[in-house]
């Protein structure tokens, strides 16, 4: 009968995790921006990051670094923010936030990140910025449609990993639920024989 309950409860649990990461990776969606921007040197460029009116009252921010778990801010929400030459402005009524760096160097070229804060893991996407000598630029705001339906393929390697992290770990805390049962049993069965 404790054998059945403790299953039961391993299965309640793996189901709860399944459904919160499912709803986690939903997240991942949320937030569009184009996947690369390309403004002159010397030359200001504005990134639009279109965002669900979900989060509208959360906390954005602008982040530089390759890795988006080791990022620097540079520049956040609330309200019109800016640093020396980045400025960040939230219109949460449209749903989208704007980035503008001016007076650009060949040091800004590198990859950056719209990130919404939020509880739990914050909803990201990737933006690289890429920096050239000649007066050329790219387009840096994305389309209405668009919000919705692109997934950066980067985000979605990154949730199957985190998915396929959770499942491990799942896997591992059954197979460490499963010795520490057999092991009681065993302990059990041989107490048995001693008091016979």
């Amino acid at each position: 009968m404790r054998t059945l309950r403790m299953l039961v409860h391993i299965f309640k649990a793996f189901l709860l995790s399944v459904l919160w990461l499912n709803k986690q990776r939903v997240g991942s969606i949320q937030l569009s921006a184009p996947e690369e921007v390309t403004g002159a040197r010397s030359g200001s460029l504005t990134v639009s990051c279109q965002y669900d009116l979900e989060f509208k009252d959360n906390p954005k921010y602008w982040c530089k670094g390759s890795i988006y778990e080791l990022c620097r801010i540079v520049v956040r929400t609330p309200k019109r923010k800016s640093t020396n030459r980045t400025f960040i402005v939230d219109d949460n009524r449209a749903g989208v936030f704007n980035v503008t760096m001016s007076l650009l160097r060949k040091q800004d070229e590198d990859t950056y990140w719209c990130v919404i804060s939020r509880s739990g893991r914050n909803v990201f996407k990737r933006v690289a910025l890429r920096i050239s000598d000649v007066g050329e630029t790219t387009p840096s705001t994305t389309t209405e449609s668009n919000s919705i339906q692109i997934i950066d393929k980067e985000q979605e390697e990154n949730s199957w990993w985190m998915t396929l992290r959770w499942i491990l770990f799942f896997a591992m805390l059954t197979c460490l639920a499963s010795t520490h049962f057999i092991v009681w049993r065993i302990k059990t069965a041989t107490n048995m024989r001693t008091v016979i």
